[in-house]
């Protein structure tokens, strides 16, 4: 089994945790993991995408091919659109609803309107159940627990997990935090 990802977002927002708790998962259940190099902007306002590719036999190449990825996993909408080329047929679009406006004349509503005539298009306003739950920092943690649904080679507890090992220097109340983040975006994700 594979499963071949595209994590995309805006710098600032968090891609690079998420790929570190995918990545620690993975290591942890005994798959093979390449991953892309980070293209874009660290800093906030810029660009970024990562491709994550898991597998049970051997991974030859680290770049995900325009049309294979299972999921585009994103922080942000116009940014998933940016990576649809990469999506197979039947692929999965998990993104985040909230707008980075980062731009002047963002095209907030072509950007929806694309985004819900899409079959496989799962959008939830991570910003806002954030801002509800009062964890702030964790709208990414909530996004991947969206998506834990939709993995398949990785299961939710092994996530949890690595929740857990990723965000352990930071202390419990941190750990914590993260772990009801992803546990609501988990029950999000299966309403949908």
């Amino acid at each position: 089994m594979k499963k071949d990802i595209i994590l995309s977002g805006v710098g600032g927002q968090g891609i690079l945790s998420i790929a570190t708790i995918i990545g620690d998962a993975a290591v942890r259940a005994g798959l093979n993991l390449k991953q892309a190099e980070v293209h874009g902007m660290s800093q906030r306002g810029g660009e970024v995408e990562s491709g994550l590719r898991l597998s049970d036999t051997e991974i030859f190449s680290d770049l995900v091919p325009l049309g294979t990825a299972d999921i585009i996993l994103s922080m942000e909408p116009m940014e998933a659109l940016r990576y649809l080329p990469y999506l197979h047929e039947g692929g999965y679009v998990i993104t985040s609803s909230s707008p980075f406006r980062n731009i002047g004349n963002y095209p907030e509503e072509r950007v929806m309107s694309v985004l819900s005539s899409m079959d496989n298009a799962v959008t939830i306003d991570i910003e806002e159940i954030a801002g509800k739950n009062a964890m702030p920092k964790s709208a990414n943690v909530i996004l991947l627990g969206a998506a834990a649904g939709y993995l398949g080679i990785l299961s939710p507890e092994q996530l949890a997990e690595s929740i857990r090992n990723v965000f352990a220097p930071k202390g419990e109340r941190i750990v914590e935090m993260n772990l009801r983040a992803f546990e609501t975006g988990r029950e999000y994700g299966r309403r949908q």
